[in-house]
C-alpha cells in the first residue's frame, strides 16, 4: 500500500523547491508515518541546498517535522496512531556511540541523516513519473504533508502543546539548548558566552538562564538579536562591530575568562576570541566549524586545562531532551514562540528566502489542515 503526499522536492542545487504529488509506502514494522502539522527550517536544509553537503538530488529535505502518527509498522511500541510526535534526527541504534547513549555520533550519522535513503539503501518516497526523489533525510523528509519516519526518532509529546511550536525541538533548538545542558553541562553560577545568537545561539542562552547561570554573554552583530538575547536571559550583549578588542570586551566582563563558550557561528574569528576569553579549565564547544572553515588554534593556547569539543545534536537523548524543553515551554521558561515565524508550506521557497537573509529567526512551515487543498507550484 502505498499513501499519497504532496512534497516540496529540491531538483537542482539552489533551486527552488517544487511542491508535487508523490506516494509513500507503507510503513515498515519499524517505522511510523505522521501527518505533518509543522516543521522548521534548519541552516542545514540551507546547506544541502547548496549542495555544499552532498545529499543527492532531487530530494525531498526537511528535518525538524511535527505532527500526528497516521499508521505504525508492526513492531512499533513507542507510539500510536493519533499520538502527537515530534521528529529528530536519526541513528543506525547498535554503533557503540548509539548505545552508550550517544546517538548524534552514530558510526553511521551520515548513511542514517544525509544518504536520501533508508540504511538499507531503499527509498520509501516514489512519484508516477519522471526522477524519483530521495527521501529519509534525517530520517524523516518532513517538507511533506506525510513523513515517513522511523521509531527511533519519532518522539511522543503532549497533545497540550502546539505542534508549530514544537517542531524546531527537533534539530535547531535542541543542539543550543543540549549544548548547554548535556554536552557543556554548564553548572548553576558559572560563566558563560554563546558566540552568534540565531535559534541555536538563543536556546543555549535559554537554557543558560535554565541551567542557573550568574554570567550569560551573548556576541553577535544584529543588534535585534542581540536585544532579544536579553530579554531572554543574556546579563551582558556583546556586538564584535562595536568594540575594538573583543576579548578585552568579555575579559570586562569576567576578568578571569569566561568558563563556558559557545560558538554557533562557524567563524575562525569567533574561535581565536572564544579561546582568548576561555578561563582555565574551560570548555568550549563549537557546532558549525567544517572542513575547509580555516579554524585552527595553537594548542598550547589550551594549556591551563582548557579543552575545545565538537557539538552535534547538543549531544542530546531526543526522546528526553525533547520532553524536557516542551515541558520548560509550558512553564514558561524556555519561550521558544518568541523565536518564530510561521508560512504556509506553500509558501517555502519565500521561507527560506526571509531565513537566509536573517529577516527572520527561525521559520516553520505549517501544513494545510486536512480537507483543505495545498496551493500547487507544479509547472
Amino acid at each position: 500500500m502505498k499513501f499519497p503526499a504532496r512534497a516540496a522536492i529540491l531538483e537542482s542545487p539552489d533551486g527552488p523547491f517544487v511542491i508535487r504529488d508523490i506516494e509513500i509506502e507503507d510503513p515498515r514494522p519499524d517505522e511510523v508515518l505522521v501527518r505533518m502539522a509543522a516543521t522548521g527550517i534548519c541552516a542545514t536544509d540551507a546547506h544541502v541546498r547548496a549542495q555544499r553537503m552532498a545529499t543527492p538530488l532531487p530530494v525531498v529535505l526537511g528535518h525538524e517535522g511535527a505532527g500526528i502518527v497516521e499508521r505504525v509498522g508492526a513492531a512499533v511500541t513507542a507510539v500510536e496512531p493519533g499520538d502527537h510526535v515530534v521528529l529528530s534526527y536519526h541513528s543506525c541504534g547498535r554503533c557503540k556511540p548509539c548505545v552508550s547513549s550517544h546517538a548524534a555520533y552514530c558510526d553511521n550519522v551520515w548513511e542514517a541523516n544525509f544518504a536520501g535513503a533508508r540504511l538499507d539503501g531503499s527509498n520509501g518516497l516514489h512519484v508516477a513519473h519522471g526522477a524519483e526523489p530521495h527521501g529519509h533525510f534525517f530520517g524523516q523528509s518532513s517538507f511533506s504533508t506525510h513523513a515517513l519516519a522511523h521509531q527511533r526518532n519519532t518522539i511522543k509529546v503532549p497533545r497540550d502543546l502546539p505542534l508549530d511550536v514544537m517542531a524546531p525541538l527537533g534539530c535547531g533548538l535542541q543542539t543550543g539548548a543540549g549544548a548547554v545542558l548535556k554536552a557543556l553541562a554548564v553548572p548553576a553560577g558559572a560563566s558563560f558566552v554563546v558566540f552568534g545568537v540565531g535559534a541555536v545561539g538563543l536556546a543555549a542562552v535559554m537554557a543558560a538562564r535554565v541551567a542557573g547561570a550568574t554570567t550569560v554573554v551573548a556576541v553577535d552583530v544584529d543588534t535585534n538579536r542581540l536585544e532579544l538575547a536579553r530579554e531572554l536571559g543574556a546579563t551582558h550583549i556583546v556586538n564584535p562591530g562595536e568594540v575594538g578588542d573583543l576579548v578585552g570586551a568579555l575579559r570586562a566582563i569576567e576578568e578571569r575568562g569566561l568558563e563556558y563558550v559557545l560558538d554557533t557561528s562557524g567563524r575562525a574569528e569567533n574561535l581565536d576570541a572564544g579561546v582568548g576569553v576561555l578561563a582555565s579549565l574551560g570548555r568550549f564547544g563549537f557546532v558549525a566549524f567544517h572542513e575547509g572553515a580555516g579554524a585552527v588554534i595553537d594548542a598550547g593556547r589550551l594549556a591551563l586545562g582548557q579543552s575545545l569539543r565538537g557539538i552535534i545534536q547538543g549531544d542530546a537523548v531526543s526522546s528526553l531532551l525533547v520532553n524536557d524543553l516542551a515541558r520548560l515551554y509550558r512553564a514558561g521558561r524556555f519561550p521558544i514562540d518568541r523565536l518564530l515565524s510561521f508560512y504556509d508550506f506553500a509558501d517555502i521557497n519565500v521561507a527560506f528566502e526571509d531565513a537566509g537573509s536573517g529577516r527572520v529567526t527561525k521559520a516553520v512551515l505549517r501544513f494545510t489542515p486536512p480537507g483543505q487543498p495545498t496551493r500547487s507550484t507544479d509547472s
